[in-house]
């Protein structure tokens, strides 16, 4: 199996990219990636190359970029020339912790979506309380959606919960302003109607933004601009509460003492409640596994993205999708 991976795109780029590839080839004897980028620049940081390669380009898209003119234009940037990798057959998929905008708009030009899905959705596991955490979509892929967009999500995101978390029947659930049948607005409702009718899922309802870290449901699905303030919101919630409790913390010599013993403790919460334990958002509905890291992520979230994607092959989860669309098609 080979990943290929923009080793320019994230806030630490290219040394977490480096160090997160190098444990992910200690860990996982099968796998060979290739490093797209500043062959100098990632060379002070590899102290191996067993399996790992590298294709050298200077170019990148960073976050400044206007995603569509970058792609269009840097024909050599990382990002662009690793999902070139998987277009041409060269990889099986590939991770960026870059621009967002930009790795969308590279997926969809160059890897490809699949028939029978409208739109892609970005898609990342969100913590839970119980530590088994829900996959939301779409998160920004597409700010508008229509009802049957979201359908298709709902069954992205029950295969992959199915053959990459090991949940045997997901329970899906509708982000909404209420939990009754009829609330929300025209696509909540509408949409609300064909999940009910969907004998593909298992539908559960209509669940809210506040239940949400309850585990109340394995899959939500909803649009992009709905799921991309739940998912911010999330980050800056679990942001503030620490930051509240280093600085109560660090008031006095006691708190200092009591912090201390309970350093453990606060290092497994906050584990818990970053996502990016795991793995990246991946856009589902392309004819490849494309992952994007988060952008600030360090080796283990690198790794983490890794496995992810490795999951996401080694049990074709693209093949079921396609197969799962073109079943929905033909029960219209």
């Amino acid at each position: 199996m080979k990943i290929a991976i923009d080793a320019m795109g994230g806030d630490h780029a290219p040394e977490k990219i480096v160090l997160g590839a190098l444990e992910a080839v200690q860990q996982y004897k099968d796998l060979e990636i290739v490093l797209v980028g500043d062959e100098t620049e990632i060379n002070k940081h590899m102290d191996s190359t067993d399996r790992i390669t590298i294709i050298h380009t200077s170019e990148k898209i960073t976050s400044d970029d206007e995603p569509v003119r970058a792609v269009r234009r840097k024909k050599d940037a990382s990002m662009v020339l690793a999902a070139q990798e998987v277009k041409q057959g060269r990889a099986d998929a590939c991770i960026s912790a870059g621009n967002t905008g930009a790795l969308m708009t590279t997926g969809l030009l160059n890897v490809g979506r699949i028939k029978g899905i409208d739109r892609p959705a970005l898609s990342p596991t969100l913590p839970t309380l119980d530590g088994k955490g829900f996959v939301l979509l779409d998160v920004g892929s597409n700010m508008d959606a229509k009802p049957e967009h979201l359908l298709q999500y709902a069954l992205m995101g029950t295969v992959y919960s199915q053959q990459v978390r090991n949940i045997d029947r997901p329970r899906v659930g509708l982000l909404n302003v209420g939990t009754e049948e009829g609330k929300g607005n025209e696509l909540s409702k509408r949409a609300y109607e064909m999940l009910q009718q969907s004998e593909q899922i298992h539908f559960v309802g209509n669940v809210e933004a506040r239940d949400l870290l309850d585990g109340i449901a394995d899959v939500v699905v909803c649009d992009g601009f709905s799921g991309n303030l739940v998912l911010k919101t999330i980050e800056g919630t679990a942001m503030s509460i620490f930051a509240m409790l280093k600085e109560q913390l660090m008031s006095s010599v006691k708190s200092k003492l009591a912090a201390a013993v309970l350093k453990p403790q606060f290092k497994a919460l906050k584990s818990k409640l970053d996502y990016s334990e795991y793995g990246g958002a991946a856009l589902f509905g392309l004819k490849a596994p494309v992952i994007k890291a988060h952008g600030s992520s360090d080796e283990t979230a690198v790794l983490n993205a890794i496995r992810q994607a490795r999951h996401m092959v080694e049990h074709d989860m693209v093949s079921i999708i396609r197969e799962k669309a073109t079943q929905h098609e033909g029960d219209e």
